[in-house]
């Protein structure tokens, strides 16, 4: 089982020596419609916390040359919103912590000026000029402008288990924790995006919320996530589905688990779940990621004793972004970060009998996908 709220994973986790040392984001993601044309467009809100107890009246940026001669680590509130497609940007507004009030516990919010985040409710604004981006690298931006007011209302999660429960949080276990507490969201309200309104719907934004924290972020980084599935047997739509994979190479105690992810798959009420952690459902996982000149693609391959799933996705370059983001230790390890959110792709889900048979359930077509992949060369 994997459909478990659990409001207590969104809390705010930067204490101990994350304080110093860490980060913590709520991502959202969401397709809204132009007001004037009724054209779709796919934005993103995130809320990216890093080093608090290093904080200051302003923002402390890592990727200032001055501070990175000096080793001064990064601290602030960054609040990162855009869009994909193929005007994709990502627009940076960075506060410093004391402009910044959390409510710490659940039910978690934070708050600096404007921008407002809760488990209902997402408000706030960016706006970054070209001369101000094109002066200030260290921002790790593009200029455009968001305003934007929502309501909140996750559905679906995705609870990883025991991964990120309570002892594993307090003990620091591992280098980057996930939970997806709403892998189906149903986001309403409305985007302003450089001048052009999009109303947001339930029923049409296909939306998604997650949370990141730890110390550093995984190589090779794995996302994929939709809740836009139609069965290409029946021809209907999966109204009541979702899947959401996430991973790379984890790392617990030191000790690195290459090349594993974490799966879920929400069809129609039923849950198959592909985690390396619950050894007793005899996961497997196989999976490779490709870059060419126009495309990323995605082949993931997962099974346990019960059911299996195969899959391949891709997305358009031209669509996506670099997605930018400093460790808490000041390093930009990831500079090819592909992140987008108009992929497309199948899933083919069959059942296995007791001798290991595959009978197919559905064939499904997925659009409107949530999509990652990025790798480094450790030094």
């Amino acid at each position: 089982m994997f459909n478990i709220h659990d409001i207590t994973r969104d809390e705010f986790m930067l204490d101990g020596n994350f304080a110093e040392d860490g980060y913590d984001w709520w991502w959202h993601s969401f397709t809204g419609i132009s007001e004037k044309t009724g054209e779709e467009k796919a934005f993103f809100i995130e809320f990216f916390t890093c080093n608090p107890e290093l904080g200051e009246d302003k923002p402390v940026l890592g990727q200032l040359p001055e501070n990175k001669k000096l080793g001064i680590r990064p601290s602030y509130l960054m609040v990162k919103a855009g869009c994909w497609g193929e005007d994709a940007c990502q627009i940076h507004r960075f506060f410093g912590w004391e402009k910044v009030s959390i409510c710490k516990k659940a039910p978690f919010s934070i708050a600096a000026d404007d921008c407002y985040l809760s488990e209902t409710e997402l408000r706030g604004s960016v706006s970054v000029f070209d001369e101000e981006a094109e002066a200030h690298p260290e921002y790790m931006c593009e200029s455009g402008e968001m305003t934007w007011k929502l309501t909140i209302n996750k559905k679906i999660a995705f609870n990883v288990g025991y991964g990120a429960s309570k002892p594993f949080r307090d003990l620091k276990a591992f280098e980057m924790y996930w939970h997806a507490e709403g892998m189906k969201t149903g986001y309403s309200g409305y985007v302003y995006y450089n001048g052009v309104k999009y109303n947001v719907t339930e029923d049409t934004c296909y939306g998604y919320a997650d949370k990141n924290w730890g110390e550093n972020f995984t190589s090779p980084w794995v996302w994929l996530s939709s809740n836009c599935l139609t069965s290409n047997i029946t021809g209907k739509q999966l109204k009541n589905s979702v899947f959401d994979i996430g991973g790379g190479r984890p790392k617990a105690f030191g000790f690195e688990f290459d090349r594993k992810l974490l799966g879920a798959l929400y069809y129609e009420g039923r849950e198959f779940e592909y985690n390396f952690s619950k050894i007793w459902t005899l996961p497997r996982t196989r999976f490779k990621c490709e870059e060419t000149k126009d495309e990323i693609i995605w082949h993931v391959n997962m099974d346990n004793a019960d059911s299996m799933i195969r899959t391949r996705f891709r997305c358009k370059k031209k669509e996506m972004l670099l997605v930018n983001y400093e460790s808490p230790d000041g390093q930009k390890r990831h500079n090819r970060l592909w992140n987008g959110g108009t992929g497309e792709g199948r899933i083919l889900l069959y059942k296995k009998d007791v001798s290991g048979n595959l009978k197919l359930i559905d064939d499904i077509s997925v659009t409107h996908l949530g999509c990652e992949y990025g790798e480094y060369a450790e030094k």
